[in-house]
């Protein structure tokens, strides 16, 4: 597995129905693109669940990197690009997928906490227990699924997790709304720990 997010910040008046309507026009497009497990079509408003910014970020949980390159190098991001610039594109390394409670519902929020693995740690411990961590919350109620990452460049966990209906409060994750979930591969992300 591995997982791709680009953000695009949009300007503090920006008019947030036009993305919707760019979604609900698109979306559909990636439902059943090769390679692709899902595509979460993400917004966050300014002063909504604290959001600072108005933002379009889409996230993805990719089965195969021909599918990845085979989208990064094709007429969709080209599109993105033409019409909002060329965003960076965060990828990581998947760690673990678990399936929640609500896996058969349509998410309708995500959450995204990421952290640092500081320099001391041994990353294997940290992970272990980041996995750990993630296996006993995939049965709080509304989970439709959660995903850990790592970016071994800069030494980042990434928490990624949908929610049936609203994300929960918690500390130092961004919250946001979900559009359209694209899910052609879905079923085929392994559960449980990538290794």
């Amino acid at each position: 597995m591995h997982a791709m997010n680009y953000r695009i910040t949009l300007p503090a008046d920006y008019d947030m129905e036009i993305i919707r309507r760019r979604v609900a026009a698109k979306g559909h497009l990636l439902d059943d693109f090769p390679g692709l497990g899902l595509k979460a079509y993400l917004t966050r408003e300014r002063g909504v669940d604290g959001s600072p910014v108005n933002e379009y970020a889409p996230f993805y949980l990719w089965n195969s990197a021909a599918g990845m390159n085979s989208f990064l190098w094709g007429p969709g991001f080209r599109g993105l690009v033409a019409d909002f610039g060329r965003p960076a594109v965060q990828h990581w390394t998947g760690l673990g997928f678990f399936r929640g409670p609500s896996f058969g519902a349509a998410p309708r929020a995500a959450a995204r906490r990421s952290e640092p693995v500081a320099p001391g740690e041994d990353p294997a411990v940290v992970i272990s227990r980041a996995l750990g961590d993630l296996a006993d919350g995939a049965g709080r109620p509304g989970l439709h699924s959660a995903a850990l990452l790592v970016d071994p460049r800069h030494w980042e966990l990434l928490r990624f997790t949908l929610w049936q209906d609203a994300a929960p409060e918690a500390a130092g994750e961004e919250r946001f709304e979900v559009l359209h979930l694209s899910e052609p591969g879905l079923g085929d992300i392994r559960t449980g720990r990538h290794w």
